[in-house]
């Protein structure tokens, strides 16, 4: 009978993109622009599949691989780079009703990281593959693969110099290399990095939450990790209950930093507050941002199983899109 009335009342769809939270002030307009049109895009996108019925967890990839596949944003195509200039994705992907998801870490060849994903959910017996497992499955499976070039470009090669020259992970390598000086957000009080100073901060993660018309949730995370990285770093992006989850009540995607996230087991919080504390969405959603990051900086989107939407940031700005079955749409970078 929970089930029954959950998929009655919740008669409307929903959709939630991300491309990143912590965005400095002094982002150029052009920049601020661009990801804006992209956002709108992805939205476009993922409102046309859910009017054509397509099912929550079809429409969070297809938007996802939308996301990879243009470089502004970091993941697939335009991913950060690793220490040793080269590039490791992760990405998950998780389907509310069952819980179910898949997850990979450390693919550096295949081009749609979101659709390998998906791929371990639904063909394999595990939930979670990584490094050379992760790349042997994608070949077995017949997914799109590339050259790890593919995912580089000339923008973050000169982050990656400015990175290895000041000795730090950056998270904001989409600051233009030119005027770097002014776009320091927090340079007077830099954040910290498992012991490294990161001298800016921005975004690096891709998301999407979805709800569809018979209330099944959806939520799926791509991305490149940090600029300078070392070999081997795995985030909160691939990790079920940290940057990504979905149950029968929300679907949560998360952006930030993801030492913090971790700790906090972001995503899943959203969730345990609604089920337990019974507090709607949009409240679970800045409890957790308020409680649950303490110093960390990040940034999340939601929806809920009654066709709501929301989200939430404690830094400056994040690259957000969201839209509801009833016509509202709203594409933002700030408050």
């Amino acid at each position: 009978m929970e089930r029954e009335r959950a998929t009655k009342r919740a008669e409307k769809w929903a959709i939630a993109v991300h491309g990143g939270a912590g965005v400095d002030p002094n982002l150029p307009p052009q920049r601020q622009d661009q990801a804006k049109q992209l956002l709108n895009r992805c939205l476009n996108l993922g409102i046309s599949a859910l009017r054509s019925n397509f099912s929550a967890i079809d429409v969070v990839e297809l938007v996802v691989r939308e996301l990879e596949t243009d470089p502004l944003f970091n993941s697939g195509h335009g991913s950060a780079l690793t220490e040793k200039g080269t590039v490791e994705m992760e990405a998950s992907i998780m389907d509310g009703p069952k819980r179910r998801y898949g997850a990979v870490s450390g693919v550096t060849t295949v081009k749609n990281p979101i659709s390998l994903a998906r791929l371990v959910m639904d063909k394999s017996p595990h939930s979670y593959l990584a490094f050379c497992g992760a790349e042997e499955f994608a070949r077995q499976q017949g997914v799109e693969l590339v050259d790890n070039e593919y995912f580089i470009t000339e923008d973050n090669v000169g982050m990656l110099k400015l990175a290895k020259e000041a000795n730090t992970i950056l998270f904001d390598y989409r600051i233009p290399t030119t005027g770097l000086e002014t776009c320091a957000a927090e340079a007077d009080n830099p954040l910290q990095m498992n012991g490294l100073p990161i001298n800016v901060y921005a975004p690096e993660t891709v998301g999407c939450v979805v709800v569809d018309s018979q209330g099944r949730c959806a939520a799926a995370t791509s991305t490149g990790g940090l600029m300078n990285k070392m070999s081997g770093r795995i985030g909160d992006s691939p990790i079920i209950g940290a940057g990504t989850y979905a149950c029968e009540v929300c679907a949560v995607s998360c952006t930030g930093e993801g030492e913090a996230i971790l700790r906090g087991t972001l995503a899943r919080e959203v969730a345990a507050v609604m089920e337990y504390k019974g507090l709607g969405l949009q409240e679970a959603v800045n409890y957790v941002i308020k409680e649950r990051l303490h110093e960390g900086k990040a940034g999340l989107i939601a929806v809920s199983n009654k066709g709501e939407v929301a989200y939430g940031f404690n830094c400056v700005g994040m690259f957000r899109g969201c839209a509801t079955e009833d016509g509202f749409m709203e594409v933002g970078i700030w408050e």
